[in-house]
Parts: C-alpha cells; sequence; structure tokens
C-alpha cells in the first residue's frame, strides 16, 4: 500500500480499527442458497490480520447495513467483539462505541467502500479506501488499499497500523524463529 507521511503518521494514533463488510471484509457481491440464506465469503488474510491487531491489545469491529449469520459466526471465530449489523445510521454506532471505549476520533480508522461510510470516513482519524471503493470514497480517504476488499484489503490495514507502531517488525521476527 502506498501511504503519505500524514496517513503513516496517523496510523500511529490508532487504538481502534473498524472495516464495513460488504466490499470491504468481503468481495461485495451477496450470496443467497436455496432458502435464501445469506453466505459470505471471507479471507483468510484478513482474518489473520485481524487476530494480529486483537493479540496487540488493539480493538476491532464492524458496522455494517445488512445483517448477516456467516458475518456472526466469522466475527465469533476471530474473537471480535464489536459487531454491529442493521445499522441504519453507522455514524451514531461510531459515536456510541468510542464513547463506550472512551476514544477520541482520531485514535480510530474506519475502512470502507461505499458512501453509506463516508460520514465515519470524514470524521475518523484515519480513513481507509479500498482498492474497489466507490470514486467519492477514494477522494476522502487517506489511503487507499492495492487488494480488492475480500482479497486482502483489510490485512493490508492492519500491517499498516501495526508498522507505524513498531510491531511489524515484532509479529515477522517472531514467525521468522
Amino acid at each position: 500500500m502506498d501511504v503519505s507521511e500524514e496517513a503513516y503518521a496517523r496510523a500511529r494514533e490508532i487504538r481502534l480499527v473498524l472495516f464495513d463488510v460488504d466490499g470491504v471484509l468481503t468481495d461485495g457481491r451477496i450470496y443467497l442458497d436455496d432458502s435464501g440464506a445469506e453466505i459470505k465469503a471471507f479471507h483468510t488474510h484478513d482474518g489473520h490480520g485481524i487476530r494480529l491487531l486483537l493479540h496487540y491489545g488493539f480493538e476491532v469491529g464492524v458496522i455494517t447495513g445488512r445483517t448477516s449469520k456467516s458475518l456472526e459466526h466469522r466475527m465469533k471465530d476471530l474473537g471480535v467483539k464489536h459487531v454491529y449489523q442493521g445499522c441504519k445510521d453507522k455514524f451514531l454506532v461510531f459515536q456510541e462505541l468510542l464513547s463506550g471505549l472512551k476514544l477520541d476520533e482520531r485514535q480510530a480508522a474506519y475502512v470502507g467502500d461505499d458512501i453509506f461510510d463516508l460520514q465515519i470516513m470524514t470524521r475518523c482519524g484515519l480513513a481507509v479506501a479500498v482498492a474497489n471503493a466507490n470514486v467519492h470514497i477514494k477522494q476522502h480517504a487517506h489511503c487507499e488499499t492495492i487488494n480488492t476488499g475480500g482479497r486482502g484489503a483489510a490485512r493490508e490495514v492492519c500491517e499498516l497500523v501495526l508498522d507505524a507502531q513498531g510491531l511489524l517488525d515484532q509479529v515477522l521476527s517472531h514467525n521468522l524463529r
């Protein structure tokens, strides 16, 4: 990911990383089985990045307008406690979460792909657009991933935050032993 000095500096302040789901943690397609149940595909690289953030004490969450059992199962498997589904007002959820965690906006990163993410992205400390994001989202992002949503974009963000805070070398050296 090509990151400006400003975006890298913003990443140093992050304590909470939030993701949209459809188009960010997934490729944006919605799969329905014959009974109408929704099925989502998640990338293992993204999941490992989320686990690394949690391991190093970061708060991680998802805020999405849709509701899905598959998302609920995936977040439980990863250990993500902050899961907000069916959100009509993502910004209100964002504000309530910050208040509950006693964090301010500059300590939160948000990864989005569509116009419903703009309100949070224009207020958070680090706004990241996935490579396949809507053009209006890209205009308001501090940086953009190389990978598209559902294909490793979230992992890039996790590694950016870890790197900016001096933790990525620790992750790499631990895994080289």
